[in-house]
């Protein structure tokens, strides 16, 4: 494992200070070194004994670190008794029964609220197995059915399963063709029926239900191309022109969806992106949206990942920048806070986002609400959070005219291409296109939907 790498792992890694950690596919040590500085225990597994007798050599002098040779499918570890989980490499040459036994064996010797880290070779490499033949590489989606399919039973109404913190091609190993690993960050989790509106996960929720392929491309179809928030590119020239962005600087884009701000902050400006989204389906478009636009890993770079829950280091971004996002999510000041927390000081966030009236709302509203699962705020009350946060010149601003605005070109240009639309999806489409358009816009008139615009800046 290269330095590069290391940094690269560390870096993604939850806090280790008094942990349980098990390292797999520990190699010559480089890595366990490094996690025995902040780990109670690190527990350094390889299945090469030569490779393990090195690693002690290394790091023998370190008293919390046990050294064991092992196979991944052959390890038995106690329920419960491990806080994080490394692993490298240890599942691609393994047949398909074999992956899911693994996976539910991580799941079974985490902790509550435990963690997996996993990096696996990416599917446009080849493998190669100890007699020279070539092992077909899974797709992302196969690993993330692995263990997004994993329980173990907590009670009658609950179970324990993986939730996504993270996932994302791996920087440490980008060739210049384009071929790295993939990587993985999975919490264990109490779930219930009830949770995500019956689906598994709020992930897969998005994935099947709001956000399917068919609807963001539909979506972008009204917003233009890489996009899907309100104004396309229209308003992402506008709302830009308050961050003064400078060529060099980092932005975060929460909730990115398929790119189409980044593509043009990082093209516009010089700044580089990273996006990161819930939904897998918003990536797998925005990557291919990168490629039609000629933006890099260089230039933006697409995580999977949960913002809930997701640490990126103290002081990384100059600028946190949001749209339409945040509405999905209820304890949005401990959001704002991982924002004040990831931004250089002077650093600026920018958000757009559907919010409400302060008054009482009509039934109507209350039950879109309900369906989408939205959790929103008057613009007002938005900006208070944000204060909260710890944020100073906070700039609140209604700007449901324009919105209003906005939804009526949207429907008119629209309409006026309805075969094109048609031909390209079908009427059901076009139709569920256009009348939802038309139900917001209702929902407007009757001063219940609000869109609010949201400046503040870390002291």
């Amino acid at each position: 494992m290269t330095s590069a790498e290391v940094s690269e792992i560390l870096s993604y890694l939850p806090d280790c200070n008094g942990k349980v950690v098990v390292e797999l596919g520990a190699g010559t040590g480089n890595l366990t070194s490094e996690l025995a500085k902040k780990a109670e225990k690190v527990i350094a597994i390889d299945n090469s004994e030569d490779l393990i007798s090195k690693n002690k050599e290394v790091n023998q002098h370190l008293e919390n670190v046990v050294f064991t040779v092992s196979d991944v499918t052959k390890l038995n570890l106690d329920n419960e008794s491990i806080d994080i989980i490394v692993a490298t490499k240890q599942v691609f040459t393994l047949e398909d029964n074999q992956v899911q036994s693994v996976f539910q064996n991580f799941l079974s010797w985490l902790r509550p609220d435990g963690y997996l880290f996993f990096v696996e070779t990416s599917k446009s490499k080849s493998g190669v197995d100890s007699s020279g033949h070539i092992i077909p590489i899974r797709e992302i989606e196969v690993y993330e059915a692995f263990y997004s399919s994993v329980s173990v039973p907590c009670d009658s109404d609950s179970y324990y399963g993986f939730d996504l913190v993270l996932s994302r091609t791996s920087e440490a190993t980008l060739k210049e063709d384009g071929d790295c690993d993939m990587i993985w960050l999975l919490e264990k989790v109490k779930k219930d029926n009830s949770q995500a509106h019956g689906f598994q996960s709020f992930r897969e929720f998005l994935d099947k239900k709001q956000y399917s392929t068919r609807g963001i491309l539909l979506y972008e179809k009204i917003f233009g191309r890489t996009f899907v928030s309100t104004g396309g590119i229209d308003t992402t020239k506008e709302f830009l022109q308050l961050l003064n962005l400078q060529k060099g600087q980092k932005v975060l884009d929460v909730g990115g969806g398929i790119g189409g701000g980044a593509f043009y902050m990082a093209k516009t400006y010089g700044v580089k992106v990273v996006s990161v989204d819930l939904s897998f389906n918003m990536t797998q478009i925005g990557l291919e949206r990168a490629k039609e636009v000629g933006c890099g890993p260089d230039q933006v770079v697409f995580e999977i990942a949960d913002a809930t829950k997701r640490e990126y280091p103290a002081e990384s971004f100059d600028v946190v920048y949001s749209r339409d996002v945040i509405l999905h999510i209820a304890d949005k000041l401990s959001l704002f806070k991982k924002f004040f927390k990831c931004l250089k000081p002077g650093g600026k966030v920018l958000i757009s986002d559907y919010c409400c009236s302060p008054n009482k709302h009509s039934d109507l509203f209350k039950a879109y609400v309900q369906q989408r699962g939205y959790n929103l705020l008057s613009p007002a009350a938005y900006g208070k959070v944000l204060e909260e946060a710890g944020f100073i010149n906070v700039k609140a601003e209604d700007k449901t005219q324009q919105f209003a605005d906005i939804l009526k070109i949207e429907i008119e240009r629209t309409e006026s291409n309805k075969e094109e639309f048609i031909k390209q999806f079908d009427e059901d489409g076009y139709n569920y296109i256009v009348d939802g358009w038309k139900e917001k816009l209702v929902r407007v008139e009757l001063g219940d939907q609000r869109w609010g615009l949201f400046y503040a800046e870390k002291p």
